[in-house]
């Protein structure tokens, strides 16, 4: 189900909008599979018509059910998880009936880290940590795909928001407190290893020349 694009802002593009990385149904599905599995075994275990192979095969059957159920229900709370990533936010959004959601403006976005393990560094799937100017300060968001390539991107989309304000007409000139503000910027950009120093200084250059 993708994001809806009524909830956009006005000139606010999708640059990214993602579901959960499959890994999400692992520990469902494994109780599922580990339940069937458990069911055969007790069962050819067991003497044939006896009550106690009644009873193992209504629990059997019960836990079955039950992880079914659990698998279900995760399938559909991952249908309505959407990370999303657009020209001017970092949107992330879950639930079925009851909702909750996260909104971080990129431009107070102050550092993206993300980890893998080894196990799920070969499965394409990790964790990203979003520093931000807001309340919160930190947000986790776990079974991201690619983390490291969603990383990139974010950083690409604070550097577009920069380009665009640094490259209006009106933006050197619009007094002392703007250029500081535009150079802590780009400082932070430096930083995080967005731009290089060659684009910062030719930033700073036009800032300070303007």
């Amino acid at each position: 189900m993708p994001y809806p694009k009524k909830n956009l802002n006005a000139n606010e593009t999708i640059a990214l909008d993602m579901h959960p990385h499959w890994w999400y149904f692992a520990e469902p599905a494994g109780s599922l599979f580990g339940s069937v599995v458990l069911g055969i075994i007790l069962l050819t275990q067991t003497e044939s018509g006896s009550d106690t192979r009644k009873y193992l095969g209504m629990a059997v059957v019960a836990l079955m059910v039950a992880t079914a159920l659990w698998l279900v229900g995760r399938y559909l709370k991952w249908i309505t998880t959407n990370f999303v990533i657009t020209s001017q936010r970092l949107i992330f959004r879950n639930g079925v009936i009851a909702k909750s959601g996260v909104e971080i403006p990129l431009e107070r976005i102050n550092n993206v880290n993300f980890s893998q393990g080894v196990f799920e560094r070969m499965l394409g799937a990790g964790d990203l940590l979003i520093e931000s100017g807001g309340q919160d300060g930190q947000s986790r968001f776990t079974d991201v795909r690619r983390p490291d390539k969603v990383q990139n991107l974010v950083h690409a989309q604070i550097d577009a928001i920069h380009s665009r304000r640094t490259g209006a007409p009106a933006a050197a000139s619009s007094g002392t407190t703007d250029v500081t503000e535009q150079l802590e910027r780009l400082e932070g950009l430096l930083d995080r290893g967005t731009i290089t120093l060659e684009e910062f200084e030719t930033q700073k250059r036009r800032l300070l020349e303007g």
